[in-house]
């Protein structure tokens, strides 16, 4: 399905509501702007195949312009509205796009990438003028609202994070199938969740990061209403659940965090009767945090581990986490491998690295070698997580290879430190990884930033490591703790670590990427 679909039965319900202005944008609406627009890019010479982009805030068009782009049958990159303008220049570039779209509030951007993108063709803004681009509104309102014949699906192309070098673009062959043709991520959608038209589905991270996006097109494919939050506020999703009477939500653990961090008064003041499911990824939530939401919000929490490239699937159900705490689910979609350092699988329960054998293939565009590098002599791929999986094949992480620190010869994964220092009452959020010591080659630092800064010194510094070092072995705890006002954090809750960990390597060769 596609939102065109769902004109006869839905075309007049709302296909995403904006959370903060509370404008609502109907499933007619959505189409007939996507149509228009997948219009515009045909006029401008664009076929199926080639590519476009776009740096938006979540804003009231970021979904009728996937749309757009999905209709005409086009790779489209959603670029992150945080990035520099080099930074955006780089992906704009590295994608091939041929058209870039924009908004007054990212003017910045748009205007300093004109001469560092001169392959773009068609420039577009929202919500005013800027120099070099036509205004979005106007173009579109130009074009036929009659859709283009012989439609195929579309596909997105989005790109890593970029904390260990230039961001990459994980590219998945086009399906070349008819627009409307259901792919895996929708049949989990409905098959596991029970997505359907009367779902209502909370999204409170950046839409162009990719499960959000590709949540929320698939909720409107089954022709659920979406409500879109601008920025994510803790208190303000409990009031949005209540108000909105939302069925199914996604989040990430820090955001569990956040909301449990908040005074009982306040969490316990609104209504969250009607939420169905509640997702969670991009990150093993700390079985702490994750115990707390049942005794909060029930048996509603689904967790599943998967990531951009699409090559396998996680899940873990209320009752499977249950019976399995801190596992991130059984494969679903792909085979699972666990592998040592010889190349070879490891034994049941023993930790190396995660691979997936017959997922989907993908590569990352305009890079053979990290292509290369993510399979192994079997041809499976690795999104370079660490974990182990116990005797029911449920799979367990233990970190990213990129963060483990090397400490006396002793390997020291710093998500064990992480998951208990996050449940300190006076942390509010924490990161822990290696920094340089003469003697170990690495020792375990810990940056926190506390829930008042005020408290911030040794005493508090003291207090951390004894309460870690209650909990786990000495080896893996922090032997310094250092304080900061705000910790580098995507709004997806990815945490910057390499931002933190260059300050303490300067001067020295890390053996950690």
């Amino acid at each position: 399905m596609f939102p065109g679909a769902q004109l006869d039965e839905r075309g007049d319900e709302p296909a995403y509501i904006m959370a903060t202005s509370g404008s609502v944008i109907t499933y007619r609406d959505l189409d007939e702007e996507a149509n228009r627009l997948s219009r515009v890019f045909r006029a401008a010479g664009m076929q199926p195949g080639d590519h476009v982009a776009f740096c938006l805030e979540n804003h009231p068009h970021f979904l009728a312009i996937a749309w757009g782009a999905h209709y005409a049958g086009l790779y489209y990159t959603a670029i992150s509205s945080r990035l520099t303008p080099p930074e955006v220049a780089y992906i704009v570039n590295d994608c091939g796009a041929r058209a870039f779209i924009t908004s007054r509030h990212m003017a910045e951007v748009g205007a300093d990438i004109i001469a560092e993108t001169p392959r773009v063709e068609l420039r577009l803004v929202l919500d005013g003028p800027l120099p070099g681009h036509e205004p979005y509104e106007q173009v579109v309102a130009e074009a036929s609202p009659t859709p283009l014949d012989n439609r195929l699906e579309g596909m997105d192309m989005l790109y890593s994070s970029g904390t260990t070098g230039r961001p990459k673009g994980v590219k998945v062959p086009l399906p070349g199938k008819a627009l409307g043709t259901p792919g895996p991520l929708q049949l989990l959608l409905e098959g596991l969740f029970g997505i359907s038209s009367d779902t209502v589905y909370l999204s409170p991270a950046p839409l162009y990061h990719a499960a959000p996006l590709r949540f929320c097109m698939g909720i409107q494919r089954a022709g659920g209403t979406v409500v879109v939050m601008e920025h994510f506020d803790p208190e303000g999703a409990l009031e949005l659940i209540e108000r909105q009477r939302v069925t199914h939500s996604q989040w990430v653990p820090t955001m569990f965090v956040r909301m449990l961090k908040l005074d009982p008064s306040i969490r316990d003041k609104y209504d969250l009767s009607s939420l169905r499911v509640a997702v969670h990824a991009a990150a093993p939530c700390p079985i702490p945090v994750k115990e707390q939401m049942f005794d909060w919000w029930g048996p509603v929490l689904h967790e599943y581990y998967a990531g951009t490239e699409g090559n396998g699937f996680c899940y873990a159900g209320p009752e499977d986490w249950l019976a399995h705490k801190g596992t991130v689910g059984k494969p679903l979609l792909g085979e699972l491998h666990i592998v040592g350092e010889d190349g070879e699988e490891v034994p049941l329960g023993e930790t190396g690295t995660v691979y997936f054998g017959g997922g989907a293939t993908f590569e990352y565009h305009n890079d053979p070698a990290k292509t290369a590098s993510a399979r192994n002599a079997e041809g499976w791929s690795t999104l370079g997580d660490v974990g182990y999986t116990d005797e029911d094949g449920f799979l367990y992480l233990t970190d990213r290879h990129a963060y483990m620190i090397i400490t006396g010869g002793v390997n020291v994964y710093p998500q064990e430190a992480e998951n208990v220092l996050t449940m300190h009452p006076a942390v509010y959020d924490v990161a822990v990884f290696g920094v340089p010591d003469d003697e170990f080659g690495e020792q375990v630092k810990a940056v926190v930033q506390p829930v008042d800064m005020d408290r911030a010194g040794p005493e508090l510094e003291q207090e951390l490591i004894e309460y870690c070092r209650a909990n786990l072995a000495h080896v893996k705890c922090p032997r310094t703790v250092d304080f900061e006002a705000e910790l580098p954090r995507h709004p997806t809750g990815k945490l910057y670590k390499r931002v933190l960990k260059d300050r303490y390597w300067v001067g020295h060769q890390s053996r950690i990427v």
